[in-house]
């Protein structure tokens, strides 16, 4: 039981950084341009030229 206090101990400052991380690769994910997407994008930006 002492291994688990001290694993905690030794964890739960590490949680403020983790949780930062952890939205960083989300926003990343979110943010990363992708094929599909780029072209998706690209498409919709050239809606108010065509007429």
């Amino acid at each position: 039981m002492e291994f688990f206090s001290a694993l905690a101990d030794f964890l739960r400052p590490l949680w403020g950084l983790w949780l930062m991380v952890f939205f960083a690769v989300i926003i990343a994910f979110v943010m990363w341009p992708s094929k599909k997407r780029q072209k998706n994008f690209e498409d919709h930006a050239q809606i108010p030229f065509k007429d």
